[in-house]
């Protein structure tokens, strides 16, 4: 019952996300432009006018209309009419907000810094719940091995009867619900395509940037075109905080199913280092922001008895 709700809920997100996307630029001869002092891949749709001449060359070159766009500190939730659920609910806004708040402290880094703390603490009492359950069904686990040794190589019906109440009294024990598991894991991936999202359909963030770091550009730009080493950097620090965020959140009722959840996370950490070359500068701040949140968020728990 809970498999088949996570899967409503990923097959809810995956609907409301095709309903918009972004869209890389390309020119006449089907290959994507880039703008070659950043090493950026240019959007097509984007949100707002850019105020670099040499990119705003490069969209005409391409025949892309922004001349009815508006500027990016004149931007609107409501600025370029209705664009589906997607855009018009979700990207839209996140834009609108990272905008804002940039405009704030002055630097669009650390306004999407913000904006994303920001969401975190928002959705904090689900993602909080999601972690106390984490923690209690730690706490329950030498009990539930118990139960899995006890019934170790019974699989007659009676006996998986027998199981399953048993695990379902110690579940109520600890106060554990196992759907609360998986929730963080269902809005995390619509979160970070949002920002994505936002991030690549606004100029004025790519545009900018923060430390050493152009936020449109990616650590395989930086360092294999640019020959900037420092973007090394940030693959270093999302593969540390995801780690840690990871290593909160493992939790096995059995050693079998311990080994295979460190080979899971031994895997999602080599596929996000991959898939970190490719992220612009931007969106690693808001993967590592995120990740810090979450493992602030689970020392805090851990500590505190009275949460659990």
């Amino acid at each position: 019952m809970i498999k088949n709700k996570v899967k409503i809920g990923l097959l809810l997100c995956v609907l409301i996300i095709m309903t918009g996307c972004t869209k890389v630029m390309k020119d006449e001869n089907n290959e994507i432009v880039k703008y070659d002092k950043t090493g950026q891949h240019l959007t097509e749709n984007i949100l707002c006018r850019p105020k670099n001449k040499e990119v705003i060359q490069l969209y005409k070159d391409n025949n892309v209309n922004i001349d009815d766009l508006v500027e990016c500190e004149n931007f609107q939730i409501t600025s370029g009419g209705y664009e589906g659920i997607w855009v018009s609910f979700f990207v839209k806004p996140l834009a609108y907000l990272i905008l804002r708040a940039s405009n704030i402290v002055g630097n669009h880094g650390v306004g999407l810094i913000i904006v994303s703390l920001l969401i975190r603490f928002l959705v904090n009492p689900i993602t909080r719940k999601s972690a106390i359950q984490t923690e209690n069904m730690k706490r329950a686990k030498p009990e539930l091995e118990s139960i899995e040794k006890k019934y170790k190589n019974k699989n007659d019906q009676e006996t998986t009867m027998k199981k399953t109440q048993e695990i379902l009294m110690v579940y109520k024990k600890y106060k554990v619900n196992p759907l609360f598991g998986c929730i963080f894991a269902v809005i995390q991936l619509p979160l970070f395509i949002s920002f994505l999202e936002a991030i690549n359909r606004t100029p004025a963030i790519f545009e900018d940037r923060l430390l050493t770091f152009q936020l449109g550009t990616t650590p395989y730009i930086g360092v294999m075109e640019q020959g900037n080493i420092t973007y090394i950097v940030l693959i270093l620090l999302i593969l540390l905080t995801t780690y840690y965020s990871f290593v909160f959140s493992i939790v096995s009722t059995n050693k079998e199913q311990e080994k295979q959840m460190k080979f899971t996370m031994i895997i999602m950490l080599f596929v996000i280092s991959y898939a970190s070359l490719h992220f612009s500068a931007a969106i690693s701040f808001y993967w590592i922001s995120s990740s810090i949140f979450t493992i602030v968020q689970n020392v805090l728990i851990k500590r505190s008895d009275s949460e659990l």
